[in-house]
């Protein structure tokens, strides 16, 4: 043996340096077989159903699937039908390729190929030219190359999503998402047999219309059946769908959801993910087009052509529906246009976040009386958009009935922030300076996107946190931003209720109709007709309008957007009987007070029209009421009389005491007030009967000390004495209101800081009393 060695020494060493290189050409790193492809992408709704499939650089549908991801009857009908020796040679089989060269070359007959699934895979992935003998050598040593550098579990694959299967489908995963739906770990013994056969002729004809396969391609199918039945069992059952029709799905028919959606993703979301899934529900989106495509159909003949329309998930900011344009495919409306990214004048849908701040910075609360009179903001003079005027109205309706002047004097008065630097804080992009807008913003002289819009009343609904909007499911969650209050939002959706669908009597009949808050918008020039609102847990915009700005007098928020809004509400309450959100949470710093409703202001015995608002201690205005005021008049004149009063000849009469622009516009609408009687000729000024109220707590004189650390658990009780005709006391607190009690009751107020402060009651006759306390916090 040791002879035999010596003797042989030199040839083994040769062959011990062979198996050397061969080992090491397999384990030195190579590129993976995918490495020269480009893929397709795939979007998904949240359901994980296919939105869009869209094509490779290079024009196919390509998808890349792992070996373990194919389903082994692919594998193996593969193996039968190209390459049973696959496992075993060595990238070339000698036996075949001497068969199909005396075939073709020497006998004459008909030209057989014997190419095995490796120099297939050389033969695509090289791009050879193997029609002739130079090339067909070329093709052997490139999967020769092939085999040395890869394991068959790489060729395998790499095979498989190499292959042709028709049409511009390249790879097993995209043909068989694309003939079948579904991914080829699930398909059946049909359809695996059937992607088996493609790939040597992929010219097998099928109706593109019909997607029915012809007869070369069912032949070939069962063909290859015939001989897996002499390998494989195969039970009757999966041997019956073999006489079914074969229906393959095109490449036309793949499912084209939500296209302006999709193309922002790819727009602003850049990265190398093949599978995107995004926030989209494919069902709301359906609804949602359904009911924009018969809206236009129906209003075409007034010029209404195009619209958008964005719906969000307020829970998650997810996207759940978006439409861009009524029809992407239209080039007359310009239908490729993205209308929910795209800036618009506003109108009015703004409105509500003007109260909203002003809510927050103490300048009303919903029934505060405002002043819808003709008014000159310097060098600005709004007009309402009836050029009508109604007087005092209160904050609710003047939101809901969109008066201009009401919501530029609160925006006129507005501080830290700013109407223009709420837009700047809650990421409204590309405003100009705010000397820019004046405030002409407050009424749509700015420009924002319906996504933009979206977001700000999702931002209601939220408590008064701002937050971006999703588009793809698993994005980074971003920390809420707080822009309003959660009072100012709760209190600006519950105004926002009570504007009642107008024109449907129906739906104030049925007990089931879900609750919206919405508000409409009209540009200057009838440009944009919008209606923005919230209902359920969602947050949706509808635009009307032409992208080239072209106006029409159809475009009123009210009379165009605002239908369709409300077909698009009813279509998902319909479709999800339980969208119904639980109330809103009532924030716990929130009262509820009784006021006088035809001033806005705190109850008194003189107002008969009694209601309710909701305020914020310490931070909404409200005082007594002052426009009912009593007046002791002589019983025969009717004119006031000086004290001492003569009881039996004089009465008390009740009048309205209105400023003098707000009593014009009565007296022009025909309602004119009754003039009070003048008291000048009095020498002292008349008063009512009974004693005003005596503070009997907080003491005079008196400093209250408090240790920080036990801050919130001590309290100042106010109390005080009243006369016997008083049924409510309001507490003050340097002039800003605390709370009100009944007679003989305390109400509890807790200093946040040290010093002065002045204390007044006043009870609901209007008569008053004060102190000033001193309080020191101590460490």
């Amino acid at each position: 043996m040791i002879g035999f060695i010596v003797r042989q020494q030199n040839k083994l060493m040769a062959i011990v340096l062979i198996l050397l290189t061969l080992v090491a050409i397999r384990l030195f790193p190579h590129p993976p077989l995918s490495v020269s492809l480009s893929f397709s992408k795939r979007f998904y709704d949240d359901n994980n159903q296919l939105i869009r499939m869209t094509l490779a650089d290079d024009d196919r549908y390509r998808l890349w699937t792992p070996l373990e991801e194919i389903s082994p009857d692919i594998i193996n009908g593969l193996l039968l039908h190209e390459d049973q020796w696959f496992y075993y040679h060595t990238g070339f089989n000698p036996f075949s390729l001497s068969r199909a060269f005396w075939q073709t070359f020497v006998s004459g007959g008909n030209r057989q190929g014997a190419s095995t699934i490796t120099m297939q895979l050389a033969r695509m992935h090289w791009r050879l030219n193997t029609k002739t003998i130079g090339g067909k050598l070329t093709q052997i040593a490139r999967a020769i190359q092939l085999e040395l550098m890869y394991s068959k579990h790489d060729i395998l694959e790499a095979y498989l999503n190499y292959a042709p299967f028709g049409r511009n489908i390249e790879s097993i995963g995209a043909a068989s998402l694309i003939y079948f739906n579904k991914p080829p770990s699930e398909v059946n013994l049909p359809e695996a047999l059937t992607l088996v056969v493609l790939p040597q002729s992929p010219t097998y004809r099928t109706d593109r219309k019909t997607g029915i396969a012809g007869p070369a391609l069912i032949k070939a199918r069962n063909m290859l059946f015939q001989r897996w039945q002499e390998k494989y069992p195969v039970d009757s059952n999966i041997a019956a769908l073999f006489d079914q029709k074969l229906v393959l799905r095109q490449p036309e028919k793949l499912p084209f959801v939500a296209p302006h959606f999709v193309n922002q993703i790819m727009q602003d979301h850049v990265s190398n993910d093949l599978e995107v899934h995004t926030t989209l529900d494919s069902q709301l989106q359906k609804i949602i087009t359904t009911q924009v495509e018969a809206f236009i159909e129906r209003n075409s003949i007034k010029g209404i052509n195009n619209a958008a329309v964005i719906l969000v998930d307020t829970q998650s900011m997810e996207i759940k529906a978006l439409i861009g344009s009524a029809d992407y495919f239209n080039q007359a409306i310009e239908g490729q246009v993205n209308g929910t990214n795209a800036k618009r004048s506003p109108g009015s849908t703004l409105k509500p976040f003007i109260y909203a701040l002003g809510i927050d910075q103490g300048l009303l609360h919903p029934q505060t009386i405002l002043k819808d009179v003709a008014t000159n903001f310097g060098a600005y003079t709004p007009e309402n958009f009836d050029r009508n005027f109604r007087g005092p109205i209160s904050a609710t309706d003047a939101l809901i009935h969109s008066r201009n002047i009401p919501a530029v004097a609160i925006a006129q008065k507005l501080k830290k922030p700013s109407f223009y630097e709420f837009l700047v804080n809650t990421h409204i992009q590309n405003l100009a300076d705010e000397a820019h807008y004046g405030l002409a913003l407050v009424l749509g002289g700015g420009e924002i996107t319906a996504q933009e819009l979206v977001s700000l009343y999702a931002m209601l609904d939220n408590g008064g946190n701002w937050q971006p909007l999703k588009f793809i499911k698993h994005d980074n969650q971003v920390e809420p931003e707080r822009q309003l209050s959660e009072e100012a939002a709760f209190m600006t959706l519950d105004m926002l209720k009570k504007n009642t669908r107008p024109q449907d009597i129906l739906s104030k009949m049925q007990k089931k109709m879900i609750p919206v808050a919405w508000k409409t918008g009209t540009s200057w020039g009838f440009r944009d007709a919008w209606t923005a609102g919230n209902f359920g847990h969602y947050a949706m915009v509808v635009w009307l309008g032409n992208f080239n700005n072209q106006g029409n007098n159809a475009f009123v928020g009210i009379d165009a957007a605002t239908p369709l809004f409300f077909n698009i509400v009813d279509s998902i309450n319909a479709y999800y009987p339980n969208i119904r959100k639980e109330k809103h949470r009532i924030p716990p710093n929130l009262k509820r007070v009784d006021i006088c409703l035809t001033s806005g202001n705190l109850m008194t015995q003189w107002c008969k029209a009694k209601g309710k608002t909701w305020f914020i201690p310490g931070v909404s205005p409200i005082k007594p009421d002052t426009i009912f005021r009593p007046v002791r008049v002589d019983n025969q004149t009717g004119k006031a009389v000086c004290p001492p009063y003569d009881m039996e000849n004089s009465h008390i009469e009740v009048f309205e005491f209105w400023p003098s622009d707000l009593a014009a516009i009565f007296a022009k609408a025909g309602l004119p007030k009754k003039t009070p009687p003048t008291t000048q000729h009095c020498q002292t000024v008349q008063s009512l009967n009974g004693e005003p109220p005596k503070i009997t707590s907080p003491l005079k004189n008196v400093v209250y000390q408090f240790r920080q650390s036990k801050q919130k658990s001590e309290r100042i009780s106010f109390t005080a004495n009243s006369d016997g005709d008083v049924k409510t006391l309001y507490w003050f607190v340097n002039d800003t209101f605390i709370g009100q009690s009944e007679p003989h009751t305390s109400l509890s107020w807790i200093p946040t800081q040290s010093g002065s402060f002045k204390v007044l009651v006043l009870d609901d006759l209007g008569r008053s009393d004060s102190r000033t306390i001193k309080v020191e916090l101590l460490n």
